[in-house]
């Protein structure tokens, strides 16, 4: 199973940053612009529609406020047998650092969803420090 990590330093507040994660039905909008073009909330989850075109339904697995962590599961995805994520929120300074995990199967997807994964980190960079 490939796990894939990333970290992202941002000038904004944790505070500010967890509320955009915990607002789940608003990616497009309050997370993750351009790189997520539209996000519909669904019974158990969200449909997610990125800028590439690729539709995942993500499975809300936990939105923990205290800790500062969600955590999701992509589900009946024709590629992916397995999918687990999450993000947490630190604050750093007056700033904040998201740390980003996520494991999946088969291996061979781990440099295709890395890569997605990469341009997520730049369009929350945008979105939340704009």
């Amino acid at each position: 199973m490939a796990t894939l990590r990333k970290e992202l330093r941002l000038n904004a507040r944790a505070s500010d940053v967890w509320a955009a994660f915990e607002d789940v039905g608003a990616v497009h909008e309050r997370l993750a612009r351009g790189f997520v073009v539209d996000t519909k909330l669904q019974p158990g989850g969200r449909l997610v529609t990125f800028a590439n075109g690729m539709v995942a339904f993500e499975a809300i697995i936990t939105v923990d406020s205290e800790a500062q962590r969600l955590a999701y599961a992509i589900r009946g995805s024709p590629n992916l047998t397995h999918h687990n994520a999450s993000f947490e929120v630190v604050a750093d300074g007056a700033g904040a650092r998201v740390v980003w995990v996520a494991d999946l199967l088969p291996d061979a997807l781990a440099e295709t969803i890395g890569a997605m994964m990469d341009a997520g980190c730049v369009a929350m960079a945008k979105t939340l420090d704009g």
